[in-house]
């Protein structure tokens, strides 16, 4: 299991400011980190909001209304300070906003807002670009507003090019807004490239760090933000999310006691089981990585079985509380258990989990007709996916969709199609980025595409899909054991060892699964 002496040092601290930031006042500049905001309110007000804008970069959302609230109540002419209340019943912008109820709270904000007005054309800019974030909440969608307050925000940024708040909000709007399968990352890269250059100015930037990581969440650029990820708890300590986020970087790089570390300093801070569910869904992925079975149990255990609750995005947390038991099952190819996944009411994005794993779980089991039903309540979702206009996870449900009903043509002895469409459910899936809400796929379909050619005795073909998966998912558990059983069957023996040493290297010793024996047998 990896090491980083430096991280927990860092991890040390920011738990001692954590604590002193619940003990006294929260949102001090030790705890939050250090914004300029300028505005043209009264020096009590400008105060105020400085540490208002820094919570709201570190998406603490409910601390920051309060203290913007504050901000105006210190200034009744502060008009921008409802700009930022607005703000913060919009919500996450990488997790698309929240529903509708909190966008019609921010357009009350919005308009209260424009009721005051303020005394400076710049004031009155970021108050325009929020109306242009809330108008027609009722009628146009988050993600399309969310492309006019990026336009919105570069009028400022060009109307005021010395200022650098405009240009941090305009940078994650416009990887927020980026789409999710253009892997060139071109507009990631741009916006990072921007943000690198400020932090180096701003170290203590909360946002700086925050939105780097957001940026370079994506395998192939995750190396260049390791640096704010180490940083952004120690920068603002007493925010929850600042201390789950650099996990979002350290489980793209098979970091697993550094993501468990971090996560549970956050769901530690966090008041509210919904709060809890994002940071204990990357907890649970880092335990099962390292086969620490009981851990991840009792996370899910700790979490309970009601995980409502206002996060970030709220609707997104119930996604990450959905996903844990899958992940449990599925992770530890407990094939019935998933298939046993009681299904609750929930919106079809959050009911997909639930529903994944329960059709993998009967496919992989051999029960066809069971997984027949399942695959087919996934079409279904994929059609209401469709028809809500939530296509990228429309996208994800039919890779899944797909993979399943591979394992469903193997057990009807359809082997030609069930390869076929293990192929194209992988394809189908790399085809687009991870969604920020989940730390990766419950099980991903090039793996599952290396478990069905290991079960047609195409063992050099089971090897190339699991070391592709592998460069997307490095340090994964079920991927390494797959990579060198595949290569054992190969013929290839030192690279065999070589997966089985990593095995080795990653799995906790006291585990209970039955890989670590054969590992540590095949490196003898």
């Amino acid at each position: 299991m990896l090491k980083s002496a430096l991280f927990t040092a860092l991890l040390a601290g920011s738990t001692t400011l954590a604590a002193s930031a619940q003990q006294h006042q929260h949102g001090t500049p030790e705890t939050v980190g250090a914004v300029d905001f300028p505005v043209a309110c009264n020096a009590n007000a400008q105060a105020i909001m400085n540490r208002a804008v820094a919570m709201l970069h570190s998406f603490w959302f409910f601390e920051a209304r309060k203290t913007f609230e504050s901000a105006a109540a210190a200034d009744p002419t502060c008009g921008v300070a409802w700009w930022g209340v607005a703000l913060t019943h919009f919500g996450n912008p990488m997790g698309s906003g929240n529903g509708p109820e909190q966008q019609a709270l921010g357009w009350k904000a919005v308009e209260k807002a424009l009721a005051a007005g303020g005394t400076h054309p710049r004031d009155r800019a970021w108050i325009e670009a929020a109306a242009a974030l809330f108008r027609d909440y009722d009628k146009v969608g988050n993600r399309e507003r969310m492309k006019r307050f990026e336009t919105a925000m570069q009028r400022i940024v060009e109307q005021y090019p010395q200022d650098r708040e405009p240009k941090i909000f305009h940078a994650i709007y416009v990887v927020a807004n980026a789409s999710p399968s253009d892997l060139s990352f071109a507009r990631q890269k741009e916006a990072a490239s921007l943000l690198n250059a400020m932090f180096i100015e701003q170290p203590q930037h909360p946002g700086l760090a925050h939105y780097i990581i957001h940026a370079l969440d994506a395998p192939p650029l995750a190396a260049n933000a390791l640096d704010a990820a180490r940083r952004y708890a120690a920068i603002a300590p007493a925010a929850p999310h600042a201390l789950h986020m650099p996990s979002h970087i350290f489980t793209r790089l098979g970091y697993w006691d550094e993501s468990i570390q971090t996560n549970r300093r956050s769901a530690d801070l966090e008041p509210t089981p919904g709060g809890k569910a994002h940071p204990m869904d990357y907890m649970v992925y880092a335990y099962l990585q390292q086969g620490r079975d009981d851990a991840a149990k009792a996370v899910l255990n700790e979490l309970g079985t009601n995980p409502g609750g206002d996060y970030v995005a709220g609707t997104l947390s119930s996604w990450n509380a959905r996903a844990m038991p899958a992940r449990y099952a599925l992770e530890r190819d407990a094939w019935a258990e998933a298939a046993a996944l009681p299904v609750a009411d929930a919106s079809p994005v959050n009911l997909a989990p639930t529903r994944f794993a329960r059709a993998l779980g009967a496919a992989r089991a051999g029960n066809t007709g069971a997984a027949k039903a399942e695959v087919a309540e996934l079409a279904r979702l994929v059609e209401t996916l469709k028809a809500a206009n939530e296509t990228y996870w429309a996208h994800v449900v039919e890779a899944q969709r797909q993979a399943v009903d591979a394992w469903v043509a193997h057990h009807e002895g359809r082997h030609a199609d069930a390869l076929r469409i293990a192929r194209a459910a992988a394809d189908l899936e790399d085809q687009v980025e991870k969604h920020p809400v989940t730390p990766g796929p419950l099980i991903p379909a090039r793996e599952l595409l290396g478990d069905i050619l290991m079960v047609h005795n195409d063992h050099a073909g089971a090897l190339a899909a699991y070391e592709e998966t592998l460069k997307r998912e490095p340090n994964r558990f079920r991927t390494l054991l797959g990579a060198a059983r595949a290569a054992k069957a190969a013929s290839r023996p030192e690279l065999a060892r070589k997966y089985y040493r990593e095995l080795v290297d990653l799995l906790d010793p006291q585990t209970q699964r039955p890989a670590l024996a054969e590992a540590r047998a095949s490196t003898r």
